[in-house]
């Protein structure tokens, strides 16, 4: 497999040819967890562009380029991890202009774009100093992410002038992210046949009201930076009862909370725990923080000039969350389709592929 990323080095990228490369890509399978083999080809590619020295490997996770050099350091980042396949999952394939294939969109049509970037632009000869980071687990919970393994093995990353996730924005410059938080808030009742539920407490019937709030109530509106959030808390899953004739005696909601950019875990927790109150209890089970809007700083101000892309607020939670955590700025900026992210039969345009390309080396190439 490392020999199909590898067929298209030396040329000059094109719909055609980035379809190609992202087929091979989406042509290993990489679901979160078992990145492995995916990993070893991705290296298998970089000794043929990169110094042995330009390449640091942790885990299945990478860190591509120069580390130590005085021109402003510009990282493009993308992770190599999908969401399982489906039972079923066709193989990937091209058709006509578009490839179709899990992970296709999200993201290694994205991961095409930065590896032709690191083989046509002559590195030495940019304005800033190139790096690519990829790394595996984004699709799971914040803390097994490999990114954080990545900046603690590799100091330099946290002098990082810029960051750009290769995520799926519809071809738009998304700033920002919403934070996300996961609780399970269980109700507690009392067991008792259902023939006679009033010799009982029925769990499920205690959260009737919590969840007619939440059909009520609106998404919230956060203005940060000239852009617009919305915060919104949704019952994702739903678990109780142990039988179909006994009243259940415990209830669980999973709610996630999305949260805006300069708001943090800890103050959404609050604000959760503030509503429910002694309805139920409530268990955090995971958190990530907001991602900052970083429109003042001059490289996402050249990305802008340089390419006349449009910008508009990133309503979900990316890894520029734990980049902006690190005191780095960073937006989200793909080729990938945001409608087609996790979805059964996913695909990705090809010509969105050469435009990110395009892009993507019009804003390198441009002094700041």
């Amino acid at each position: 497999m490392s020999a199909d990323l590898l067929a298209e080095v030396g040329r000059e990228p094109d719909a055609a040819s980035l379809g190609r490369r992202a087929l091979a890509l989406c042509a290993i399978p990489s679901p979160i967890g078992h990145e492995g083999p995916l990993a070893d080809a991705v290296a298998g590619w970089a000794s043929h562009v990169y110094d042995a020295g330009e390449v640091v490997r942790v885990g299945h996770s990478f860190v591509l380029g120069r580390r130590a050099d005085p021109r402003p350091a510009v990282a493009l980042v993308g992770h190599i991890d999908t969401v399982p396949a489906r039972p079923g999952e066709a193989a990937p394939r091209l058709e006509g202009s578009r490839l179709h294939g899990l992970g296709s969109s999200d993201m290694k049509g994205g991961v095409a774009v930065m590896m032709a970037l690191a083989e046509t632009l002559e590195l030495d000869a940019l304005p800033v100093n190139l790096l690519l980071v990829l790394y595996e687990r984004e699709e799971g919970p914040y803390l097994e992410s490999g990114l954080g393994p990545l900046f603690e093995s590799v100091p330099e990353l946290r002098r990082l002038a810029f960051g750009v996730a290769l995520e799926p924005t519809d071809g738009a410059v998304q700033v920002g992210c919403v934070g996300s938080l996961h609780a399970t808030v269980r109700f507690h009742g009392h067991a008792a046949h259902a023939a006679r539920p009033w010799q009982g407490v029925n769990a499920v019937h205690l959260a009737g009201p919590l969840l007619a709030e939440l059909l009520a109530r609106p998404p919230r509106e956060v203005e940060r930076g000239g852009f617009v959030f919305r915060e919104v808390t949704s019952a994702t899953l739903a678990t109780g009862g142990r039988a179909r004739n006994v009243v259940p005696d415990t209830f669980e909601l999973n709610l996630n909370v999305r949260f805006a950019p300069g708001r943090t875990p800890e103050d959404a927790e609050a604000e959760l725990r503030a509503w429910i109150g002694d309805r139920a209890e409530v268990s955090i089970t995971d958190r990530a923080p907001s991602g900052p809007v970083c429109t003042s700083n001059p490289l996402y101000r050249t990305l802008l000039a340089s390419t006349g892309l449009r910008a508009e607020p990133k309503q979900a939670w990316t890894d520029v969350a734990r980049l902006g955590a690190m005191g780095i700025d960073a937006v989200n900026y793909g080729p990938g389709e945001t409608a087609q992210a996790h979805q059964a039969g996913e695909s990705a345009s090809l010509p969105a592929l050469e435009d990110a390309y395009r892009k993507l080396r019009a804003f390198l190439t441009t002094p700041g």
